[in-house]
């Protein structure tokens, strides 16, 4: 991203008053391959595509802040592969990733799994790689990464084993399933650092984890927010963005002790219950309907969705108008370009 919208993302983590609501969204492999005309395989395996569809989005949306920015992922790929998951590939669709732990009777695989090297194993070498490769040119486009990202250490377990599995594990074998999320969040850890390590000017992280959304409070406070916390505290003096756009609340009220300064959340809550929620510390990003408004609406009702939005929270600073989730697959670009101008228009 360009200085100035960096500079724009630290003043709203610090909850300080920019002047005006700026505009962010999460883009990756979903809808950045069809919006730029090239297909999924292309924009994953050839880096001079991945770099122009980079760059186009920023000519035509080049008010946008676009976070992680520059991302280099596969899908949900990148680190279940790393412990040796099959990942299917499509021409025109995101991977797949089989699981390695068939169920919940059998988590004592855990045992067996070691940390994968990020230098070494499944996709991540890749990912370093093409970073390392691309940020001279980067630099060039008078552009930076500044953000790196990684799936979070529930996210990356549910990708082991599936979702309903791991969620029965938590109950019926807590102690391997601590063993498990031990091992994902040396992962987690050890991959931003080394996605850091690979670029020159990273200053924030991103950390994306649906699956918190589905404990219980008692249960994310055993099986959640330690690790996260973990992952978190290991990167201080730095800019940390947590993703979770599940419905549940439960741990709203402790975003703040994560450390997290942007949170980006469900369209399925009103934005003045989260604040409420997540309390005066933690910058918003949200929270126009991602499929329903932005990628199946028209532009007048997105218009309609971000008057609302906004003044539903009711003020002007730490917030930054975005999708309660990433860009949908579809999206189309004037409905983006109709929430910047609904948000730029905004009074």
């Amino acid at each position: 991203m360009k200085k100035v919208q960096w500079e724009t993302l630290k003043k709203c983590a610090a909850m300080e008053k920019t002047d005006k609501i700026p505009v962010g969204l999460i883009v990756d492999s979903p809808w950045m391959p069809a919006y730029t005309g090239i297909s999924t395989l292309d924009y994953f395996t050839m880096p001079d595509k991945w770099f122009e569809a980079n760059m186009k989005i920023r000519r035509d949306f080049p008010e946008l802040i676009f976070i992680p920015d520059f991302w280099v992922e596969y899908g949900m790929a990148v680190e279940p592969s790393g412990f040796g998951c099959k990942v299917n590939f499509y021409e025109n669709n995101t991977p797949t990733v089989n699981h390695i732990i068939p169920s919940a009777d059998d988590m004592d695989m855990v045992d067996h799994l070691q940390v994968p090297n990020p230098k070494t194993d499944g996709l991540l070498p890749f990912a370093l790689n093409l970073y390392k490769n691309m940020e001279p040119k980067i630099k060039d486009a008078g552009e930076s990464i500044k953000i790196v990202a990684g799936r979070g250490p529930l996210a990356i377990g549910t990708h082991l084993m599936g979702l309903t599995e791991f969620l029965v594990a938590m109950k019926i074998d807590p102690d391997n399933m601590h063993k498990l999320l031990k091992i994902t969040t040396t992962l987690v850890k050890n991959w931003l650092e080394a996605q850091a390590d690979a670029l020159s000017e990273v200053e924030g992280i991103l950390v994306l984890d649906d699956i918190v959304g589905f404990l219980s409070k008692d249960d994310y406070m055993e099986f959640a927010h330690p690790y996260l916390k973990e992952i978190f505290d290991a990167f201080p003096n730095t800019l940390k963005i947590y993703h979770n756009d599940t419905e549940g609340d439960t741990y709203y009220d402790c975003i703040a002790d994560l450390g997290v300064n942007i949170f980006n959340f469900t369209h399925n809550r009103e934005i003045s219950e989260v604040r409420a929620k997540v309390g005066n510390k933690v910058c918003l990003l949200g929270n126009i309907p991602p499929l329903d408004e932005l990628a199946l609406g028209t532009p007048d009702s997105v218009k309609a969705a971000v008057k609302n939005c906004l003044q539903s929270y009711g003020g002007t600073e730490g917030i930054i108008l975005s999708a309660g989730g990433g860009a949908s697959p579809g999206t189309p670009g004037e409905n983006i370009r109709a929430m910047i101008d609904a948000c730029n228009s905004f009074t």
